[in-house]
């Protein structure tokens, strides 16, 4: 395997701080659009990359143009999914003064998830009459 490959599985980050910080395949890592100079303590819930136009305001024609923008690797929709979890925590978890907001919505979808998954079964009980 050449030195290029390994570096590319496993790299180490934060050398010239003295840190070095091991991650696979950029888990763990943060953004490289990130710049602590420039964007100050880092935030879980922001996107560092390159603004886009948001999902509301494309339009049907310029929808493949969009898609084809976005990246489909593992590591950036996970990042994907982190950012949208953060912003979810902190608009209803880690405020002030809290309401039941979270655990309506975690019951809420994880009633949904629960009948998702038994739809086969729960379509088969028909509310019918036998005569």
């Amino acid at each position: 395997m050449k030195r290029e490959e390994v570096w590319f599985l496993f790299n180490f980050l934060n050398v010239r701080s003295g840190e070095m910080k091991f991650t696979y395949f950029g888990i763990g890592a943060y953004p490289a659009e990130y710049n602590r100079r420039i964007h100050g303590p880092y935030d879980p819930a922001r996107f560092y990359g390159k603004p886009d136009t948001p999902f509301g305001q494309v339009k049907i024609g310029e929808l493949p143009a969009w898609l084809s923008r976005r990246s489909i690797n593992p590591v950036a929709m996970s990042r994907a999914v982190s950012r949208g979890y953060w912003r979810w925590f902190h608009k209803y978890v880690a405020v002030r003064y809290g309401t039941a907001a979270p655990y309506v919505q975690f019951a809420v979808g994880l009633s949904a998830l629960f009948y998702c998954i038994n739809y086969k079964s729960i379509r088969l009980h028909n509310q019918a009459k036998y005569h």
